[in-house]
């Protein structure tokens, strides 16, 4: 049988839906259809001559393998057979040949592409390491899926024929060119949700309760440009518009299809839409995941069902979405009144809040380029909304109101790749209390420290608050990043700028000035001018708040005026608080050619805190972005086939995993050049004292119980231990009767602590602190996520609040900040090659300064457990796929 991972639902080039998996003797028929449908070209060119039809022994053994030497995977499009892709290993050898046969009607969908990348990574299972392809020289098409695809093929040609020779191993080539594969498919796979050319809602009614009447009317009132068919059997017209029985009524094609029926009559729907060819759904319809077990079956049977057909899911249960593009004007949701054309991007988990949300923006006046309130995100999720405003040109800022992660390993790789030209904006909910089950649905709880890990990461701006969601969008949408953290405040009340002073320290930003630049409340608008005009001049002034709040608002319009103008042709961000106004009041617009506020305009908030706080997270995202990436840099001294081959032995004798052995562990972390003391276990005195005779006095004692083998104060480690006769002694002391470690004493230094704690959600985090019971108290740990690049190792060791104690603090010492780095590298790579790895701790890391120090090192590892499991996390898999309904 062959692993389930072998099967996935797969959105081609053009952003349709196709279905792979592994071939089966039945597939017998779609096999002979698929040759029927097949031009002479095609045949020519897959069989080297003109096959009418496969003979019955070779149908019989393209439809029989093995699954390990012979593996052929076949694309379905509903029940028809659309491609096949296939290699046979040589005997003998690690080399296998690879052909494939795309349905004409379907080749340049990127379907060869797709199988390739699949084969390959079903052939590195099986331990296959080249790839061998026999093309015609005039199959251009065939030879570039080869030569695109990232490896590096050797090339030798024979009488017309191309003789292609190429490894299989992942190269950082061949995963770039599957990342820029999936952003294009995926991205499509959006657009032809937002910009359908026509327009049908299944369940329109004339009864303005439901919901149907209510798509219906939001479709129309926003002046969609293109045709809407209302879908009711019970009607001749909704609203004036010629309804039919059925979507398959319709005479025209259906680009999109909007359901607002029950949910049990959505399955029949679905499969009419198929038979329809409808190339996207928005299920506004609950009573799925949310609504209990039954319900999630029906929502993956919906899900399944879609994607087989070619169609991507948003909800059910969702709001729906929008495109503000006057090309377009699609407001397929609930929401009766959207905000204007602007250039920000908004996902919406929830779509109970979401018209809620559209509402808040509106009212501030945040224009949107789209909006997609996913609901329960059986399909459509807030990773495949990241792909298509990568490179929407109508999107500059990105929105995120999130409840969970699907694939939040991917999600911080997209948002890291767009938040370097693009801010990602997010807020999450569930950060102190859970969601139910019955709320969850479909979606991942992650612990609150994975979170914080996650967007640290990947530079998102997280928020607490829908207030400060939009708070820092309007900031965000309408004015530069700042170049720094050097703050200006000028206003008209000496009390007010005092008060903004205090926030602008109180959130880690710097005063540019020694103090506010107070105009008085008698001061004239001109005065105001000039003294915002002065601070957006000064080369050491990063960006400006400006408070205007008269005792009457008579004349305020003038002042507004200034502050626009000074404002819009500013290099530097200008925040305000302008009459204590939310949003973009209409004295601080500068209008674009469409009437909405354009860059330039200026964002004002209630209260100058409000203004300070948006402001301190933007130059917060601004600094990360002018960071450099980092690199996963080189490490010497890493064995991973010797790591690999001690974590499938443990695995081999305890397939559910277990603790390792010290010995074990010390070999683990050896291979990846980890710094370890020298170390011995025994069970009795004597085999201590020969152990410490072997290694050298002073030694260590410590307990191998987990309850005492870093607790000296229970008498569990016990410390320089001189001579033969101090190791009896403590060996007899220890309290437990458990092994003991022998281990060489560590020159003095800091004591510090490195872990990889396994999310089952995405995988391991990299926690580093120092040692101690005051930060296990505070909980002073930082995490980040893998892969961890030198510039996170860097960020990492300096994040914990007792960082000081390790850069000289009251004149110590330094320690080898570097040795630590190193470390935390190591340990990454380790956790990044070997996801079995379900949780490493190394206690106490010992570290002193860079100066020779303990035989020439400056850290040493003086205590190590590690656990190995079958892997828990939703790691990434090699090929494309998309994610499982339900997951």
């Amino acid at each position: 049988m062959p692993p389930a991972h072998w099967e996935a639902d797969i959105i081609a080039a053009d952003g349709g839906t196709v279905h792979l998996r592994p071939i089966r003797p039945d597939d017998a028929e779609g096999l002979v259809g698929l040759m029927d449908r097949s031009s002479d070209q095609t045949r020519y060119y897959r069989f080297f001559g003109p096959m009418k039809r496969l003979s019955d022994r070779d149908l019989h053994r393209f439809t029989h393998v093995d699954h390990e030497a012979r593996v052929a995977f076949v694309l379905l499009l509903g029940d028809q057979l659309i491609g096949v892709g296939r290699y046979d290993r040589y005997p003998g050898t690690s080399d296998a040949e690879v052909a494939f046969l795309i349905e004409d009607a379907h080749q340049g969908r990127g379907l060869g592409s797709v199988l390739l990348e699949h084969l390959g990574a079903a052939a590195r299972e099986r331990g296959i390491e080249r790839f061998v392809a026999e093309v015609l020289s005039q199959n251009n098409r065939m030879v570039r899926v080869f030569l695109d695809a990232g490896y590096t093929p050797e090339r030798t040609y024979e009488e017309g024929v191309v003789h292609l020779t190429f490894p299989i191993a992942p190269t950082e080539t061949a995963l770039a060119v599957l990342y820029e594969r999936e952003q294009r498919s995926e991205s499509r796979s959006i657009a032809r949700l937002l910009t359908p050319s026509s327009v049908a809602v299944v369940g329109a009614s004339n009864d303005e309760h439901k919901l149907g009447a209510a798509v219906l009317e939001h479709l129309l009132d926003y002046g969609f440009q293109g045709p809407i068919y209302p879908v009711n059997p019970g009607a001749r017209h909704v609203r004036g518009v010629p309804a039919h029985a059925t979507i398959e009524d319709i005479p025209d094609d259906v680009d999109l299809a909007v359901l607002a029926v029950p949910a049990d009559e959505v399955a029949g729907v679905v499969e009419a839409c198929r038979r329809k060819r409808v190339r996207g759904l928005v299920v506004i319809s609950g009573g799925f995941g949310e609504a209990g077990p039954d319900g999630r079956v029906a929502e993956r049977q919906l899900v399944a069902a879609a994607r087989a057909s070619g169609m991507r899911v948003v909800g059910p249960n969702c709001l729906g979405l929008v495109n503000t593009d006057p090309a377009v004007r699609l407001n397929a949701s609930l929401a009766p009144r959207v905000p204007g054309r602007g250039r920000v991007g908004f996902f919406a988990q929830s779509g109970a809040l979401g018209s809620a949300l559209l509402e808040q923006a509106r009212r501030r006046n945040i224009g949107l380029s789209s909006f997609v309130s996913a609901g329960n995100r059986a399909d459509v999720s807030g990773n495949d909304l990241l792909q298509f405003w990568a490179t929407d040109p109508g999107t500059e800022v990105v929105l995120l109101h999130l409840e969970s992660f699907g694939n939040p390993r991917k999600f911080a790789r997209l948002a890291r790749r767009v938040g370097r030209d693009k801010p990602v904006v997010a807020v999450k909910s569930g950060r102190h209390v859970r969601m139910t089950e019955a709320l969850a649905g479909t979606s991942v709880a992650v612990p609150e420290e994975s979170v914080e890990a996650l967007f640290a990461s990947a530079g998102v701006i997280r928020v607490q608050t829908l207030a400060q969601l939009f708070d820092v969008a309007t900031l965000l949408a309408h004015q530069p990043l700042p170049a720094g953290d050097r703050v200006a405040v000028v206003g008209n009340s000496t009390a007010m700028g005092v008060l903004v002073s205090d926030a602008v320290l109180e959130e880690g930003l710097r005063l540019a000035r020694d103090a506010p630049t107070d105009i008085g409340a008698g001061g004239s608008a001109e005065q105001f001018r000039a003294a915002l005009q002065d601070a957006v001049d000064d080369d050491a002034v990063d960006a400006v708040v400006a408070v205007f709040l008269p005792p009457v608002r008579r004349g305020s319009a003038e002042f507004g005026q200034a502050l626009r103008e000074v404002a819009e042709h500013a290099q530097k961000p200008v925040v305000a608080t302008f009459l204590s106004s939310e949003g973009i009041p209409d004295e601080l617009v500068v209008p674009g050619e469409d009437g909405t506020p354009a860059r330039g305009s200026v964002p004002s908030y209630s209260t100058p805190e409000r203004a300070v706080i948006a402001l301190a997270k933007v130059a917060e995202y601004a600094r990360w972005r002018r960071r450099p990436v980092g690199e996963l840099p080189d490490l010497p001294d890493v064995d991973e086939p010797a790591a690999r081959e001690l974590v499938r032995g443990a695995l081999a004798d305890s397939p559910g995993g277990r603790q390792l052995t010290d010995d074990e562990a010390i070999a683990l972390l050896a291979a990846y050049g980890v710094p370890l003391l020298a170390t011995r276990t025994v069970s009795d005195a004597e085999a201590a004292v020969a152990a410490a005779d072997a290694i050298g006095y002073p030694v260590v004692l410590k307990s191998t119980a987990p309850w005492l083998r870093h607790r000296s104060d229970l008498g569990g480690v016990r410390l320089d231990l001189a001579d033969a006769d101090a190791v009896r002694s403590a060996f007899t002391a220890i309290p437990s009767g458990d092994p003991v470690i022998v281990q060489e004493m560590a020159a003095p230094g800091v004591a510090t602590v490195v872990e990889i704690v396994d999310d089952p959600s995405f995988g391991a985090l990299v926690s580093f602190g120092l040692g101690g019971v005051a930060t296990d108290l505070l909980g002073d740990r930082a995490y980040r996520t893998l892969p961890l690049t030198d510039l996170d190792a860097a960020e990492l060791v300096r994040a914990p609040r007792a960082w000081p104690l390790l850069d000289g603090y009251r004149g110590s010492e330094p320690v080898d900040v570097a040795a630590l780095e190193d470390l935390l590298l190591r340990v990454a790579r380790l956790a990044d090659d070997l996801p079995e790895v379900l949780q490493l701790s190394l206690e106490p890391v010992i570290v002193g300064p860079a100066s020779p120090w303990h035989g020439g090192r400056s850290l040493v590892v003086a205590g190590a457990v590690v656990r190995v499991g079958p892997p828990t996390a939703r790691i990434e898999p090699g090929p494309r796929r998309m994610r499982s309904p339900g997951v």
